[in-house]
C-alpha cells in the first residue's frame, strides 16, 4: 500500500470517528506537514459524492453526513428535549447576522433587555462564545457563534445565511407595517358621519 493511500485512509478514519467536523490543521497533526491535506479531502469528497454519506465542509471543518437525497427515509421523529424560547432564537438570530455583537447591541436591536439565562442557554448548546471585548468603557464581551452552531444548522459558512427574500419567501418575514394591520377598515356609514356630532 503505498503511503497516500495510508494517509487517505488516516484522514477517512479519523473523519468517520469524530464526533463533529475535524478542521484540516487537526488532520495535518496526525499526518504530518508532508502531506496535502487539501488534496487528500478533495480525493475523499470525489469518493464519497454519489454514495449514501457525503463528505463536506461544515464552518472549518470536514464531516461525514448523510446524503441529502436520502432524507426521506432517514427521518426519524423523537421528541426534543429543550426547545429554545423565542428570545433565545431572536437573540441568536441577532448575534448570528450582527457578530460579534454586545449584549448591550443585541438588546437594541431586539428592543428588550436579553435575560441572563438566555445567553447562557445559547452559550451551553454550543452555539455562541464569546470573542474578546469591545474597545469602549465598561469593555464589554462581544458575541459571535461557532462552528458547532454552522454544523447543527448544515451551513458551509456565514455567508449561507438567508438573506431577506429567503426568508420572506418561507414565510417568516413579514415587512408590511404594522400599523396598517392593525387599523380595522372604516365602515362607510362612519365616513359619512360629521365629525362634531
Amino acid at each position: 500500500m503505498s503511503g497516500r493511500d495510508e494517509q487517505l485512509r488516516i484522514v477517512e478514519a479519523v473523519l468517520f470517528a469524530a464526533a463533529g467536523p475535524v478542521a484540516e490543521e487537526a488532520l495535518a497533526l496526525r499526518l504530518g506537514d508532508d502531506a496535502d491535506i487539501p488534496a487528500l479531502l478533495a480525493e475523499l469528497a470525489g469518493f464519497y459524492a454519489g454514495r449514501g454519506v457525503n463528505l463536506v465542509r461544515r464552518g472549518d471543518g470536514w464531516a461525514f453526513v448523510t446524503a441529502p437525497d436520502l432524507a426521506l427515509w432517514l427521518r426519524q421523529e423523537r421528541p426534543v428535549a429543550r426547545i429554545l424560547s423565542r428570545a433565545a432564537v431572536e437573540t441568536l438570530a441577532v448575534i448570528a447576522y450582527h457578530q460579534p455583537v454586545t449584549r448591550a447591541e443585541i438588546e437594541a436591536i431586539r428592543g428588550v433587555a436579553v435575560g441572563r439565562g438566555t445567553l447562557d442557554r445559547l452559550l451551553e448548546a454550543g452555539w455562541v462564545r464569546p470573542k474578546g471585548r469591545r474597545e469602549v468603557p465598561g469593555r464589554p464581551l462581544n458575541w459571535v457563534t461557532t462552528p458547532q452552531f454552522l454544523a447543527h444548522f448544515g451551513l458551509d459558512g456565514l455567508t449561507e445565511l438567508p438573506g431577506i427574500d429567503e426568508l420572506r419567501a418561507a414565510g417568516l418575514l413579514d415587512l408590511s407595517p404594522a400599523v396598517l394591520g392593525d387599523i380595522p377598515p372604516v365602515s362607510e356609514d362612519l365616513a359619512e358621519m360629521p365629525l362634531d356630532e
